[in-house]
């Protein structure tokens, strides 16, 4: 009769141990489904277009000639040029690629866009000078757009407007960074274990 008491007493036992074990398992997975939950909605709210804006200014000389008779009469266009240019230099973060290993608990940053600059110059002709036989026409036009634009370009390469963007873009990826943090994941990019704000900028900037 004992016997059987204590048989009964296990069986009891062990069904209570199965129970937990399986509850516990059902909590471990529910956890590791909201914390990906958290991660992906962070990641959404990181994803949006991250823009720094800049103003630059320059004045060309612009002048053209026209020669006829074996270069003995030549007929002289000038104008002086004043740019004032908007530009923008954007990371679109819609557009990056991400992978989330549950398993490993584990974010891999795939790609991250590159910049795309834009530059909307607005161009003012003064002090026109031109000739019946030597008029502005639309090619000088196009010709001066051509130009302000590559020199906007090398000032832009100079500025610290680029720099300001890849700061901005830092600081929003950095926010990824935090949360798998505090929730024990970890978060790679190019190979490389993410562990702070410095590390995303050496990678950012290779």
């Amino acid at each position: 009769m004992l016997r059987r008491i204590l048989i009964g007493i296990g069986v009891i036992g062990g069904i209570f141990l199965l129970f937990k074990f399986c509850d516990f398992k059902k909590k471990d997975d529910e956890d590791i489904s909201y914390n990906t939950n958290l991660i992906q909605q962070q990641i959404i709210n990181v994803g949006k277009l991250v823009v720094t804006e800049g103003h630059f200014s320059e004045v060309i000389t612009y002048k053209n000639q026209q020669k006829y008779l074996l270069d003995m009469l030549s007929f002289e266009k000038k104008a002086l040029v004043v740019v004032n240019a908007d530009v923008t230099v954007a990371y679109d973060l819609h557009k990056m690629k991400y992978d989330i290993d549950e398993k490993n608990k584990t974010i891999t940053i795939v790609s991250i866009p590159k910049e795309e600059i834009k530059i909307s110059p607005d161009i003012q002709f003064y002090d026109v000078e031109q000739s019946k036989l030597n008029p502005f026409t639309g090619d000088d036009y196009n010709k001066i757009n051509k130009s302000v634009k590559a020199n906007l370009t090398k000032k832009i390469e100079k500025s610290s407007l680029k720099t300001n963007a890849q700061n901005r873009l830092i600081s929003e990826l950095s926010k990824i960074l935090i949360l798998t943090n505090t929730m024990g994941w970890k978060l790679q990019y190019e190979g490389k274990v993410i562990e702070s704000e410095k590390d995303f900028g050496q990678q950012i900037k290779l």
